[in-house]
């Protein structure tokens, strides 16, 4: 590997976890997808505001409020990789991946949607979960929870 060869690089469970920085996404995707993996399985975030001072990175890579976590899978050799990209929270961006991989796509709007974080060069990055006039994004850890009415359905109960 060329570009992955500076990036931290630790196994978990069995699996390669790497750790590249925003700006070295593209250029390790790209490479990885000329090794084969060839398949983003999944692609989601996590906040971790909850927990600033968290272990489970490597030395050198400074911990942000937000991360995004690829998993791709190479299916000749049926390798699996993560790749965990620490987002800031002032600037909560990232490369899309969508012209390396059209099927991150809807992963990437989910995303945006749930979490705030962009994808820039995406082709359409607009909801997909919530209301387009829907206001913050629900799986933020600041997100206000609780303050939305539910209306139920009255039914007969059978007994």
């Amino acid at each position: 590997m060329g570009v992955s060869v500076n990036i931290p690089t630790v196994e978990t469970f069995g699996q390669q976890v790497l750790h590249p920085k925003v700006e070295e996404l593209i250029d390790l995707a790209t490479e990885l997808r000329q090794e084969g993996f060839n398949m983003v399985v999944d692609l989601t975030a996590v906040d971790y505001s909850s927990f600033p001072t968290r272990t489970d990175l490597p030395e050198n890579v400074k911990p942000e409020r937000f991360e995004v976590v690829i998993s791709m899978i190479n299916h000749q050799t049926r390798e699996r990789l993560r790749l965990r990209v620490q987002i800031q929270e002032e600037n909560p961006v990232v490369p899309s991946l969508f012209d390396l991989y059209p099927g991150t796509e809807s992963m990437e709007r989910e995303v945006f949607d749930m979490f705030g974080i962009n994808f820039s060069d995406h082709p359409d990055l607009t909801r997909i979960l919530m209301p387009e006039d829907w206001v913050g994004h629900p799986l933020r850890k600041d997100f206000s929870v609780g303050q939305i009415p539910v209306q139920f359905k009255a039914s007969k109960a059978k007994r």
